[in-house]
């Protein structure tokens, strides 16, 4: 299906970005003399008290968000915080004014590993007054940009506790039994509050996987056999404090410690046809030890003045370190003879510092200033040792050195920003925004390099009250992705046994893009449904993929900036209570999305798709409640469109398709007052495949065909048995 008809209209509404700015700055230093001093109306708001979810007897606040109809849209399911040009999304430097859409008491969890919609499987239900979902805009909001935003507000008590505990256990496709489980303690002795939280998650994976080479004239090259295994426990230990220490002064504190140590192992057969009249046999073994650790540390001072305005300040200090280590062996005769290994070593660090002050102009509008300032720190070593004539080395296990990199990457950022929030009327709003970003990146190590970049980012968020229950929203934003420190530097090469490591390109600069959305919702009356429908135009510039970057011996990539492109689509989203036929206590939540892209291939010259854009997806759940039974029971099942999901590299062609996903669940409360849920996951086992097609003697372009690989792997059906309990 092509959505090429979607752009032509909306090539009308491209403007450069300082016509933008113009607008976006006319609009934040609007007087309020031309606005209609009327307050903000509540429709935009929807409330649901505690007393709703009752009759379901919830374990925890994710409970209670899955029997609100269209609560993806409020989650991120309607809309786009990543993609191309975008940044946003879960790796983002710095901690800007989008991001996670989740309040506690309408305050940001100062955190980004911990910020709060992971707090939502952590607060037991029963600590829940009521649960808001916002989808206005107003200055009164921690954070910016979203399409909705959920705001958990908790029951105030002089003292109140509460201990939720689960325990779980996994089996794994080939046999494997794996357990874990979780305690939260929450709770409030007067001015303080509290959430306290353990959790050892099972991560474990067996995958099975199989390859097919064929050469050019048809002929079998190769089969290949894959087994491998991971055998990950992530452990986590978080801390969420606060205090009010007067009436209008309050102080919060999170701590966040993750172990996610991800050892894992490899067996691969291969038989090679090429041998002639009898193929040959040869069998591989990959042993790869790997930690992983981070922590964080984050808190907020924040204070109302007796006028209603607000002074906040936060800070956010974090650190991961991996290391892992692949050492692949040849199995000749029973004996393993190592002709491979690959250490990689990496210390990301983050200091952030945010502080806003917010305040009202009159009853339609507010204004909020603010000045973000964060640190980023790569530290990476990767060193490459291969079996061939040479001197060999301990270092490189044993093996002759081929690579040895040491890099040292870091940004200084600085965000300035204003936004006007202006109440038009009782129906209509208008959020606009205005940010100055500069940013310094210093490389030292192999290369030396140190850059300066500065950026303006407007943003304009319109929206309308057609009536209490349908809605309009549109949005014009100029947004600047950030770059990957990985790709600055030479990193390790997954999913291809015959490249080792990735080369890197310090001459990167950042992916841009003007993004045009609009939104239309209806909430049908009696609680009953959301049916939302949203279109997409993403304008964009310096698009990422891969360049030539090779050399008199060697043909090789490296991630850069191939020129302009374009990405559109549509969402078409349903979230129904059953009632017309019935059952009310039914659920149906379906979603289409449909999608397309394009740029200039660096090395055919042809117009194609994005690195790996699809062309969309079907999404179906279902859930059923029977609070007579104290039962409930559905599924959530996922379909992606098949065809042209590829990856264009120097030498190769990549095309990427995966099964469908089919997630089954039944829940009951039974023996002890406990819940007791059963999942089957991945029940249909889809598969993840991938054809790619090797070159020789040249680029994809000037060289020719070697191979064709046909790979498929599958991790199987995984069943969960999870017992929870509040106490």
């Amino acid at each position: 299906m092509s959505l090429r008809f979607i752009p032509a209209g909306l090539r009308a509404l491209r403007s450069r970005s300082s016509l933008m700015t113009l607008a976006a700055a006319a609009l934040l230093l609007s007087a309020s003399a031309s606005a209609q001093d009327t307050a903000a109306g509540n429709e935009s708001t929807v409330t649901y008290p505690a007393e709703f979810f009752a009759q379901y007897e919830p374990y925890s606040v994710n409970d209670m968000l899955n029997r609100i109809p269209g609560i993806n849209l409020a989650l991120g399911g309607g809309g786009n915080n990543g993609g191309p040009g975008s940044s946003g999304g879960a790796d983002r430097r710095g901690l800007g004014a989008g991001g996670d859409q989740i309040l506690i008491n309408g305050r940001r969890i100062a955190g980004k590993e911990n910020e709060g919609n992971a707090q939502l499987a952590r607060i037991p239900a029963n600590q829940v007054q009521y649960i808001e979902i916002i989808r206005g805009t107003s200055g009164d909001l921690d954070v910016r940009g979203g399409a909705q935003v959920i705001n958990i507000v908790l029951l105030e008590a002089e003292t109140r506790s509460s201990i939720a505990a689960e325990v779980n256990v996994d089996r794994y496709f080939d046999g494997t039994l794996d357990p874990g489980g979780s305690i939260s303690w929450t709770g409030q002795s007067g001015a303080l509050s509290y959430l306290l939280s353990a959790s050892a998650e099972p991560r474990y994976e067996f995958r099975d996987g199989n390859e097919t080479s064929i050469l050019p004239d048809g002929r079998a090259n190769d089969i290949v056999e894959r087994l491998e295994y991971r055998d990950q426990t992530t452990k986590v230990i978080t801390s969420n404090i606060g205090y009010d220490v007067t009436l209008n002064d309050r102080v919060n504190f999170n701590v966040q410690l993750t172990e996610a140590d991800p050892p894992a192992s490899a067996q691969r057969n291969i038989v090679d046809y090429t041998t002639r009249p009898n193929p040959v046999v040869d069998s591989e073994y990959d042993r790869i030890p790997a930690t992983n650790d981070t922590w964080e540390v984050g808190g907020d001072y924040e204070h109302t003045f007796l006028n209603g305005s607000r002074f906040k300040t936060l800070f956010i200090v974090n650190e991961n370190d991996t290391e892992s280590t692949r050492e692949a062996y040849d199995i000749v005769a029973g004996k393993a003879d190592k002709f491979l290994y690959l250490a990689n070593q990496a210390v990301n660090k983050e200091r952030i510092v945010r502080s806003t002050y917010s305040f009202d102009l009159s009853d339609a509008h507010a204004l909020e200033f603010g000045v973000e300032r964060a640190q980023t720190i790569l530290d990476a070593q990767l060193q490459l040792g291969v079996k061939r004539a040479g001197v060999t080395s301990p270092a490189f296990g044993g093996l002759v050195p081929s690579t040895n990199t040491d890099a040292l990457v870091e940004e200084m950022r600085y965000e300035y920003f204003v936004v006007n929030n202006w109440q038009i009327n009782d129906r209509m709003s208008l959020e606009s925004t205005l940010l100055y970003e500069t940013s310094t990146i210093e490389q030292s190590g192999d290369v030396r390099r140190k850059r300066d970049f500065d950026f303006v980012r407007p943003k304009i968020d319109y929206r309308f009250d057609i009536t209490p229950s349908v809605q309009f929203r549109a949005s014009v934003e100029k947004d600047v992705a950030q770059l990957s420190f990985g790709d600055f530097t030479a990193s390790v090469a997954g999913g291809d046994d015959d490249q080792t490591a990735l080369a890197g390109n310090p001459e990167l600069v950042q992916e841009k893009s003007i993004r045009y959305e609009a939104n239309l919702e209806f909430r049908l009356p009696n609680d009953a449904g959301v049916l939302s429908s949203r279109v997409f135009y993403h304008d964009l510039e310096d698009v990422i993929d891969k360049v030539d970057v090779s050399t008199r011996t060697t043909i090789q990539s490296a991630n850069g900036n191939i020129g302009d492109g374009e990405r559109y689509g549509a969402n078409l989203d349903a979230s129904l209570r059953l009632g017309f036929i019935g059952a009310p206590q039914m659920l149906l939540t379906s979603g289409l999305q449909l999608e397309d892209s394009s740029v200039t291939d660096p090395f055919l010259g042809i117009d194609r798709r994005l690195r790996q854009a699809g062309r969309g997806s079907i999404r179906l759940g279902f859930r059923h409640d029977l609070p007579e039974r104290n039962l409930n029971y559905g599924f959530n099942f996922n379909h992606g469109f098949y065809g042209n999901r590829k990856a264009y590299d120097i030498d190769k062609i990549e095309n990427y398709n995966s099964g469908d996903q089919l997630t089954v669940f039944v829940e009951t409360i039974g023996f002890a007052g406990l819940t007791y849920r059963f999942e089957s996951m991945n029940t249909l086992e889809g598969e993840r495949c991938r054809d790619r097609y090797r070159y020789v003697g040249g680029t994809i372009a000037t060289g020719t065909l070697a191979e064709i690989e046909d790979s498929c792997s599958n991790t199987g059906i995984k069943l969960a048995l999870k017992i929870r309990g509040t106490f």
